[in-house]
């Protein structure tokens, strides 16, 4: 399962107990039927499984690339991916500040000092990196060119590669990887059993009483780009954990992601639309959504009910999936009165 990489190449750029209390939403709509809602992490900076571990190194793990990598210094790690998760992985896992290099997508505020080592985005550079003298970088396929992180392993650096896919049941496995590359495999046991924990208690947060919601996950930049998600978009895990029906998957789309067309939006008939803001900002809010053929012909369009939430938490899947799952839950199910 590949759908993220593939959704940002179409577009060309692109405590140990959670409650909801630690998650909000901000609503324009009257009810829970109409209206914007944007569901908000309060806090997006990881929380610490412990305070500055003591990596047991040296650590010899075969990465997704297949090449077997002995990490010997975990004092100044560069993380790399589209999409913050491994910069999250490793400050959750209490080793923050070993942290000397991250990629833009790691915009959360205790990471925001730190080196930007993607400038454009998307593209490594490899001075950037090599100024930082790193003792190891962890990255995945999802962001390069893939001859600047060849050019590190060069220079004798251990560039430990990871599964680029992100996916809800990937979470546990992820994490896991992470801690056996860093030496704090302790430390990833009982993330994982915190995250898996907070996942749970998300989705017992959803109301059993009440009619299953269609949604649908739409991927806008503009009026360009205009993607409809369905089955192993990554969203789709997201709403059914939600206790609701990929509108999408339930249409009977087969691939991933399908270009919106009236007929597919139709077809689809979503109650609730689900969006990353930008997403829906680059059309110009709730107003731009009459410009989306087949919008207005479904429920979703005609109440204007739209759920977003910023575009590097939404489907990052990191340590922070359980609170992310219970901010959707909150803005779906219980928006604040406005």
């Amino acid at each position: 399962m590949r759908y993220f990489p593939r959704l940002l190449a179409a577009s060309a750029a692109i405590a140990s107990v959670i409650t909801l209390a630690a998650c909000t939403s901000v609503t324009t709509g009257d009810t829970d039927q109409h209206g914007r809602t944007t569901a908000v992490v309060a806090n997006t900076d990881p929380r610490p499984i412990a305070d500055n571990p003591t990596p047991q190194l040296p650590a010899t793990v075969r990465g997704f690339d297949g090449v077997e990598v002995t990490v010997t210094d975990a004092s100044r790690i560069v993380t790399a991916d589209r999409y913050g998760t491994l910069t999250q992985t490793v400050f959750a896992l209490g080793l923050g500040d070993n942290v000397v290099g991250r990629d833009t997508a790691s915009a959360f505020p205790s990471a925001l000092d730190i080196p930007d080592i993607t400038p454009g985005g998307q593209s490594l550079s490899a001075e950037a990196i090599l100024n930082l003298a790193p003792t190891v970088v962890l990255t995945d396929t999802s962001i390069g060119p893939k001859a600047v992180q060849d050019q590190l392993r060069t220079a004798g650096i251990p560039v430990v590669f990871f599964d680029p896919a992100r996916t809800l049941e990937g979470v546990p496995g992820q994490i896991t990887a992470v801690a056996q590359a860093l030496g704090v495999p302790a430390q990833g046991a009982e993330l994982v059993e915190r995250t898996e924990k907070e996942i749970a208690d998300a989705k017992a947060s959803v109301p059993q009483d009440r009619d299953k919601l269609e949604i649908a996950f739409l991927y806008l930049r503009g009026s360009a780009i205009m993607i409809l998600g369905g089955p192993g978009s990554g969203a789709d895990a997201l709403i059914e954990a939600l206790g609701a029906t990929d509108a999408g998957t339930a249409s009977g789309l087969t691939q991933q992601f399908q270009p919106v067309t009236s007929e597919a939006m139709i077809a689809a008939a979503p109650d609730v639309l689900l969006m990353m803001t930008g997403g829906l900002e680059s059309i110009g809010g709730l107003d731009g959504l009459e410009n989306i053929p087949g919008i207005a012909q479904t429920p979703a369009g005609q109440n204007k009910r739209v759920v977003d939430m910023s575009d590097s938490v939404l489907l990052s899947f990191g340590p922070n999936t359980g609170q992310i799952l219970a901010a959707l839950s909150d803005a779906i199910y219980r928006p604040a009165a406005g």
